[in-house]
């Protein structure tokens, strides 16, 4: 079903774009009517047509390696899964503290995404080269003070309530992968600044290329095959720190020789080092980070939480997380690809491009909702028996999918609107945002649901499903009124 934004009547006619939400038939935030079914315009459809295009072509690489990325994961918690129950539910505990560093870093990348977006679309290759070299330096300084704090939960991972079986497996790999976040942050920069450029194509291969080097790895050093010491979760650990050195490196290689990228080379080799344009990246990728790294830590410090009701329903949380990954990376390729396309708009000055492009790319996000609602539905359970043979596990899983089902919508939501305001680059909105949703009402929500209201696991999800939906419309919310506020400068 279609709807429109119902505005104050001075916006223009190009501000009343559809949105494609599974919603009721009208949705009110307080006494505000934000949506109201309409019949799709196809007058408007050509506008979007060109949009869709562009959006799946240039998100296409960026999906393709994020599912590569699904796979790995897959892989790793299968095998491992397969292992054994105590080393599923160690990587659950180790995966989902490390995942928070990760995305906070990830995050902290984006914000070079829109500028270098920008910049090329000015035609600025020695600043765009210059603005990368800063990068680097200010993601590789953020990546160590966060992963100098992250040492403290190392030390102190038997206060957290795990159980005492699982300690001797957990603190090895955690600090491997903790190891591996080093050339992770090199990829994450340079992948960046070649996503701003619209070359998504060269992450593609190189992330697809390091997932398969993972997964072989793994499969040799898990389990001890062709000559290989079995070393069970350890190896895991090991595979991953082992394909990040070798992404970082592919990336080195190729943009110092490809010709593609000569252009900016001059810029990375010549520009200097500038405290203006590290303030200026820090102030774009500052509140990203926050954003994004408080709505994984809901997931994260949900873990903690789980980890208390006992190992079978930490590894059934992990399993769970790792099906549900198919939502949120394909939701987020899709996003960023926009977001991409947003930027370039934004740098020309094209409000109504700004406005119809982030419509296209909400109808996308939702029907990829939709279609992993369906996975859940139709294919939870054999997905979930591939992970683990363990009947109490497999109950426990099951348990999950319908509010997992339930906060698709949310997460498609949030994920829409937060990379609509990182293209404007109207970014410090985000992290106000992120705390009240994942802060003041996430993580509070979960604990109640979980515990004092005696849901366990399930309320735990239904908790993300609430925290996810009000991102979203308030990120919706602010990014309605930038562009009102665009459009009468104009």
């Amino acid at each position: 079903m279609f709807f429109h934004y119902l505005g104050d009547g001075n916006e223009s006619i190009g501000f009343r774009r559809r949105f494609f939400v599974p919603q009721p038939r009208r949705l009110f935030v307080g006494n505000l009517l934000i949506l109201q079914p309409n019949h799709l315009d196809m007058g408007n459809f050509a506008t979007y047509k060109s949009h869709y295009r562009s959006i799946i072509t240039l998100g296409l690489p960026l999906l393709l390696g994020q599912l590569g990325m699904i796979l790995t994961g897959f892989a790793d918690t299968l095998m491992v899964g397969h292992y054994s129950t105590d080393a599923l539910a160690s990587a659950s505990f180790v995966n989902n503290i490390m995942n928070f560093m990760t995305v906070l870093c990830m995050g902290f990348s984006y914000g070079l995404t829109p500028i270098v977006g920008a910049r090329n679309a000015r035609g600025e290759h020695f600043e765009v080269g210059a603005t990368v070299k800063n990068a680097v330096l200010l993601n590789m300084a953020f990546g160590i003070a966060v992963g100098a704090a992250m040492l403290s939960i190392y030390f102190n991972v038997e206060k957290l309530g795990q159980p005492a079986n699982l300690i001797p497996l957990i603190k090895p790999y955690y600090l491997v992968l903790l190891a591996s976040m080093v050339p992770m942050l090199f990829v994450n920069t340079l992948r960046q600044f070649t996503d701003g450029i619209t070359d998504t194509r060269l992450s593609m291969w190189i992330i697809i290329g390091g997932n398969i080097l993972n997964i072989i790895l793994n499969y040799l050093t898990i389990y001890g095959k062709m000559g290989f010491p079995e070393l069970g979760l350890l190896g895991a650990g090991l595979s991953t720190l082992a394909a990040r050195m070798a992404m970082a490196i592919a990336y080195a290689v190729v943009l110092s020789r490809s010709h593609r990228y000569r252009r900016y080379l001059s810029g990375i080799k010549g520009g200097r080092l500038d405290t203006a344009t590290i303030a200026t990246i820090f102030a774009t990728s500052w509140p990203i980070a926050v954003q994004m790294g408080l709505e994984t830590g809901i997931f994260s410090f949900a873990s903690i939480m789980i980890g208390w009701l006992g190992e079978i329903p930490l590894a059934a949380y992990q399993i769970m997380l790792s099906i549900s990954t198919i939502g949120f990376l394909v939701y987020y390729s899709l996003g960023a690809s926009m977001s991409i396309k947003i930027a370039g708009y934004y740098g020309a000055g094209d409000i109504d491009k700004i406005k119809s492009c982030s419509v296209a790319g909400l109808h996308i996000i939702m029907l990829f909702a939709a279609i992993a609602c369906m996975v859940f539905f139709f294919l939870g359970e054999p997905v979930i028996k591939l992970f683990t043979s363990d009947v109490a596990v497999i109950s426990v899983a099951l348990l999950v999918v319908p509010p997992l089902m339930l906060y698709q919508v949310g997460d498609a939501l949030q994920v829409t609107y937060a990379n609509a305001l990182r293209g404007i680059t109207d970014v410090r909105p985000m992290m106000l945002t992120a705390i009240v949703a994942y802060l003041i009402v996430g993580l509070p929500l979960g604990y109640l649901l979980g515990f004092p209201c005696g849901m366990g696991i399930v309320g735990i999800y239904l908790s993300f499903a609430v925290a996810l939906l009000l991102a979203g419309i308030m990120f919706f919310t602010k990014f309605r009124l930038d562009l009102r506020d665009m459009q009468a400068k104009r």
